[in-house]
């Protein structure tokens, strides 16, 4: 009696429980369990127990391969009588969920379309994205005012009225700049301050047909699975392309270039916009992955590098008509000059190596400075997530304040300036002076600020500890 009871309570739970599957499920598209194509590529999926769709196409292949395979069932069954039928609940959710695909919204018809959650309504004037930067990027103004613009006017594109038949082109960019000057960090930014998918993807990993690394349209892939799958919001994303110098054109080599010149001619339809198959959840294609198209006009490119020695490639012009005469400038009268990349021309990145149908589809090109000291102290302390204040917060956990001499901050910046990587030098000095002191604070009860000195960063005296309700400060730490 008491089993029979249990069996009852359990099944009203069953039935009172909220099935909060179905409209889950009624968000992603089905899948082929045979092809993995989802069902607005395949078209109507034939429904099998357990959650199994099999697509029209692969249940006729599948009749005509029995129907004309010289076999005969009837003795098969006969001389194998313990053959048992496939047991479906066994093939259920083999496509796990990150490689499901969302289905698309269907606009409405009438004149009067409600407007989209990001629409060009919601989108910040360049003003105000350029005040949003300055509150994360010290420096690069001329950058931050180009990207501002080119942004917005980007997504005006996208949300334009095209009854006038003037169609205004991609504004995709291409930002020059040494390494460490915060490239990266303006497109993370920008992504975030507009809400939209971001994927980040390093071009040097890509080659023409991906047997060597990942194919080119993997770019489009990251970014789908940045966007949860959902395709009307990846083809609103921003792609940034980083290390774009390094698919430059070999030069003097005979052998065939998969990993430069090549995989800047397969980039080309992608920057200009197509539709292209991805695959879902994966880098690559293959028999088990489901594929889902994307269109790319709407995507927003921005390529990024280094571009080592193009400095060399901008003297070398603006010497060659200036060497010869009363009046000629001296050779090395740019060498000294911190802002040559700011005369960088497209002639330019034509010798360094880019091909000009890749440049010709990134019409936006303008340079990043290299970082001063002054913008070094600035980077420390002025953003609104600076390196100092996420230690000073560390520490704020252990009720201990930590502060830091002028002079400590001008000793880092000059110690980030010699290890020549920008921006990421200072986090690495950091971590190596703030390990012993976030080792040794959580000891003593008693620590109640903690100062760094400039003596501490050079090695020639220790931090200044102050003690909870003492004004006399101890120097040093045992």
């Amino acid at each position: 009696m008491a089993d029979d009871k249990d069996y009852l309570e359990k099944s009203d739970k069953e039935q009172t429980a909220p099935d909060n599957t179905s409209g889950d499920e009624e968000e992603f598209e089905k899948i082929c369990f045979m092809c993995r194509r989802p069902e607005s590529k395949a078209g109507k999926m034939i429904d099998l127990p357990n959650d199994i769709h099999i697509c029209v196409e692969c249940m006729q292949k599948s009749f005509d391969t029995m129907n004309n395979a010289p076999i005969d069932y009837n003795d098969l069954m006969k001389n194998m009588p313990n053959v048992s039928m496939i047991d479906l609940n066994s093939l259920q959710n083999q496509i796990p969920k990150r490689q499901r695909v969302k289905k698309k919204k269907e606009e409405p018809k009438q004149e009067n379309v409600a407007p989209k959650a990001f629409d060009i309504r919601s989108i910040p004037a360049p003003h105000k994205i350029k005040a949003s930067l300055d509150e994360y990027v010290i420096g690069q103004e001329r950058a931050k005012k180009v990207m501002s613009v080119a942004v917005y006017n980007h997504y005006k594109r996208v949300f334009a009225d095209r009854e006038d038949d003037i169609e205004i082109e991609k504004s995709n960019m291409l930002m020059i700049g040494p390494t460490g000057s915060g490239k990266t960090y303006l497109v993370k930014t920008l992504a975030r301050l507009l809400d939209v998918p971001l994927a980040i993807t390093d071009a040097t990993s890509l080659t023409e047909a991906g047997y060597i690394g990942d194919d080119i349209e993997s770019v489009v892939s990251k970014l789908l699975a940045a966007a949860g799958n959902d395709v009307e919001r990846a083809e609103h994303g921003i792609i940034f392309i980083d290390e774009i110098d390094k698919i430059a054109k070999k030069k003097n080599t005979n052998q065939r270039d998969v990993s430069g010149e090549a995989v800047q001619q397969g980039m080309l339809k992608l920057l200009e916009g197509s539709e292209v198959e991805v695959p879902v959840g994966a880098n690559s294609k293959n028999a088990m992955v489901p594929l889902t198209t994307v269109d790319t006009k709407n995507i927003l490119f921005i390529c990024g590098g280094a571009f080592p020695d193009l400095e060399n490639i901008i003297k070398e012009r603006l010497n060659k008509q200036a060497s010869i005469g009363f009046f000629a400038d001296l050779k090395d009268k740019y060498d000294q000059d911190a802002n040559i990349l700011d005369k960088v021309i497209v002639d330019d990145l034509k010798k360094f190596g880019m091909i000009p149908e890749f440049l010709g589809r990134l019409p936006i090109v303008f340079t990043l400075s290299g970082l001063t000291e002054e913008m070094l102290v600035q980077i420390l302390k002025e953003p609104k997530n600076a390196i100092l204040k996420q230690y000073q917060k560390l520490l704020a956990l252990d009720e201990v304040k930590l502060e830091f001499d002028d002079g400590a901050l001008g000793a880092i910046a000059r110690m980030a300036l010699e290890k020549h990587t920008g921006a990421r030098a200072l986090r690495a000095i950091l971590e190596e002076y703030m390990l012993d002191i976030m080792y040794e604070i959580p000891k003593d009860e008693n620590i109640g600020e903690v100062i760094i000195t400039k003596e501490y960063i050079e090695h020639t005296g220790g931090p200044r500890i102050l003690l909870r309700g003492q004004e006399i400060p101890r120097i040093g730490m045992n």
